[in-house]
């Protein structure tokens, strides 16, 4: 959970205020890769932790349902 939050706070802060400046140097798909970290690329990444959130508590609770019912 902590490294979900730890990325959720560099994308959505770090990449698209605090280093959008060095990231505006680098265009992908013709447009600054800070000003499309800040608009839809961290959009994109939150979806995928949604996913992998999702993936992970279902596993997680698949392993405690097994260790409980021993």
């Amino acid at each position: 959970m902590f490294r979900l939050l730890i990325v959720w706070f560099v994308v959505s802060f770090g990449f698209g205020i605090l280093l959008v400046e060095p990231l505006n140097e680098i265009r992908l798909g013709g447009y600054k890769l800070g000003f499309w970290f800040a608009q839809q690329g961290s959009i994109f990444v939150f979806i995928a932790l949604i996913f992998y959130f999702a993936a992970a508590m279902t596993r997680f609770e698949r392993e405690y349902q097994e260790e409980a019912e021993q």
